[in-house]
């Protein structure tokens, strides 16, 4: 994606994660707005105040982020692409200060889950849940708090003038997190260009309809990346499938789509974009 003056909208503040994405997505021109939450992210789409945003999916380690699924469906919010984005843990501190001297490590809950095994070695430190990596480090640094620390990206080290104790602290190596980038829904999607789909299936609540969709998806030649459920809420016992597929053929994507609604089951088109994972 080229540079923008777009008005973008993250969860977290500068040296975040989201931040970095944003940066590398859409330029140093671009306007950043900083949100405590994702749902505060969300509003200031669907407010207009942003134009578009950056919102974590999934990580490779912990999974779905299955409130941010919801959040996008309520919202009727478009995913208009993607960015994987290797995540290296580090803990930071106020300079000067030995891993010894810290006794509190505040982060986000997913921060301190993927690094739980380092934090074994040092049983003296206490884990404090936060509500953004980054934000912890600015903290530090305008309080200039001693005997805490954080646990954030390189970046926010950077920004908040803050010493590394430790780097690649997360438990997995290999660990990439998912965003997507999104917009309000819009009426006009591409007609071409494309190759990854994103989409809301309700199926037919009858003995094998799952099977029978999937069936019809592996023969028009899709392949199926992600697919993950959550109940609907007005309809008891009653399941919505996110499912992400790419294709080479577009004709074999409208095909299996017309199939399956005619089959009588639900679609609701999330994304139509380019895949960027590198398998």
């Amino acid at each position: 994606m080229k540079a923008t003056q777009e008005k973008v909208a993250i969860q977290g503040i500068k040296g975040s994660y989201h931040y970095q994405v944003a940066r590398t997505t859409f330029g140093p021109e671009a306007e950043i707005l900083e949100c405590l939450t994702f749902a505060e992210l969300v509003r200031k789409i669907t407010t207009e105040e942003a134009s578009i945003g950056v919102l974590a999916l999934e990580n490779s380690i912990a999974g779905a982020i299955l409130p941010n699924y919801d959040l996008m469906d309520r919202n009727n919010l478009r995913i208009t692409g993607e960015f994987y984005l290797p995540i290296s843990h580090q803990l930071m501190a106020w300079p000067g200060q030995g891993i010894q001297e810290i006794r509190e490590v505040r982060s986000h809950p997913m921060a301190l889950l993927q690094c739980k095994a380092f934090f074994e070695k040092y049983p003296h430190i206490q884990l404090v849940e936060d509500l953004d990596t980054a934000s912890v480090a600015k903290t530090i640094h305008e309080e200039q708090l001693k005997g805490v620390a954080a646990i954030a990206g390189k970046s926010a080290a950077e920004f908040y003038e803050l010493d590394i104790l430790a780097s690649d602290i997360q438990t997995i190596k290999n660990n990439i997190t998912r965003f997507c980038i999104v917009s309000k829904e819009k009426e006009q999607v591409p007609e071409e260009g494309f190759d990854k789909v994103s989409l809301k299936l309700i199926i037919q609540n009858e003995k094998g309809s799952l099977a029978k969709v999937l069936n019809i998806m592996s023969e028009n030649n899709l392949d199926l990346t992600k697919i993950q459920s959550l109940p609907v809420i007005d309809k008891p016992w009653h399941y919505a499938f996110f499912i992400d597929l790419i294709f080479e053929e577009l004709s074999d994507y409208q095909s299996a789509m017309q199939q399956i609604q005619g089959a009588g089951h639900q679609i609701k088109i999330m994304g139509e974009y380019k895949n960027t994972k590198i398998a």
